[in-house]
C-alpha cells in the first residue's frame, strides 16, 4: 500500500457502507474537506449486516471493495461502517492497494466523558460480539462498566428517517430501555453509538434516554484521519458527488432528497 498522493486530483474519496449510516461520516468529513470530490457507496442488496456471519460479511465487503476501487480509482476508501470495519477491515488492506480508513467504536473518548464510570454502547448485534470490541474496552475502559445491546432496529429506523417516513417512537424507547435495564444501566451516563446509522437518530434517542446523557460516535476521528492521510494533496471537483446502491427501487428514489442534502446529487446503481 502507497500513501504516495495519486496524479489525478479529481481522484475521490470513496465511503462505504451497508447503507445510509455512512452519511453522519460524510457530513464530517465535508466539514473538514469541503473540497474533496466523494463517491458514497451503499450495499443496500446487502442490508442489514449485522445479522450476517461474520464470513459472509468478509466475503461481500472484500469483493465488493475490490470491484469499486478497480472501477473508480479512489485515492482513499472509508469503510463507514462498525460491524464492516471490525470484521473485514484487515483483510481488506490485505487485497486493496490504496489507504483504507476504518471505524472503530468510540470507546476510549466515551471512557474519557463519563463521570459515573457506566457507558452504554448501541451497536448492531454483529459489532457488539466482536473481540475487538472486548480489546477496545480492555485498553481504554478498564475500571469502567461497559453494556452492550444490539439494537438493530435503530438501523431500519435511520434508513425510514432519511426516506421521510415516520418512525414509531417505542423503537428509541426499547434501546435505551435494553441498556437501563441491565445492571448498573441507571447509572448511565455516556453512550457511544457504534453504527454510523444512529447518529442520524441521536436526537430521538436523547429524548428516550432523558436528560444527563451524553453521546459520541467516531465520525470526528474518522474524519480527521482522513484530512491527516490526504495532507498536501490536491483536488478537483469535476462533476456533482455520485451516490452508488447495489440495489435501485423506490426506497433508493425516496432517499434522494436526503442524499442531496448531503451534496450526492448523481444517484446510480453499482
Amino acid at each position: 500500500m502507497t500513501d504516495s498522493p495519486p496524479s489525478d486530483p479529481a481522484a475521490p474519496l470513496l465511503l462505504f457502507d451497508s447503507g445510509v449510516g455512512g452519511l453522519s461520516v460524510l457530513r464530517k468529513v465535508r466539514a473538514m474537506l469541503p473540497q474533496a470530490p466523494v463517491i458514497y457507496v451503499a450495499d443496500n442488496a446487502g442490508l442489514p449486516y449485522g445479522d450476517k456471519t461474520e464470513a459472509q460479511i468478509a466475503a461481500r465487503v472484500s469483493g465488493l471493495l475490490g470491484r469499486l476501487t478497480e472501477r473508480l480509482r479512489p485515492r482513499l476508501v472509508c469503510i463507514a461502517c462498525n460491524t464492516a470495519s471490525t470484521i473485514a477491515l484487515a483483510s481488506v488492506r490485505e487485497v486493496l492497494e490504496v489507504p483504507i480508513v476504518g471505524t472503530v467504536p468510540a470507546i476510549k473518548p466515551a471512557a474519557a466523558m463519563t463521570t459515573t464510570g457506566v457507558i452504554g454502547l448501541l451497536g448492531t448485534a454483529a459489532t457488539i460480539r466482536q473481540s475487538y470490541v472486548d480489546r477496545l474496552e480492555a485498553e481504554f475502559a478498564s475500571g469502567k462498566t461497559l453494556l452492550r445491546h444490539g439494537a438493530p432496529e435503530l438501523v431500519a429506523a435511520a434508513e425510514a428517517k432519511l426516506r421521510g417516513e415516520p418512525v414509531d417512537p417505542a423503537v428509541y424507547a426499547r434501546a435505551a430501555q435494553a441498556l437501563r435495564d441491565m445492571p448498573g444501566g441507571e447509572r448511565i451516563d455516556t453512550v457511544v453509538l457504534a453504527c454510523t446509522h444512529f447518529p442520524l437518530v441521536q436526537d430521538e434517542l436523547a429524548a428516550a434516554f432523558g436528560p444527563g446523557v451524553g453521546f459520541i460516535d467516531g465520525s470526528d476521528g474518522i474524519a480527521r484521519r482522513i484530512a491527516h492521510l490526504t495532507q498536501g494533496q490536491t483536488w478537483r471537483r469535476e462533476r456533482s458527488d455520485l451516490a452508488l446502491f447495489t440495489r435501485g427501487g423506490a426506497q433508493v428514489d425516496q432517499l434522494r432528497p436526503a442524499l442531496a442534502e448531503h451534496g450526492l446529487d448523481r444517484v446510480e446503481v453499482f
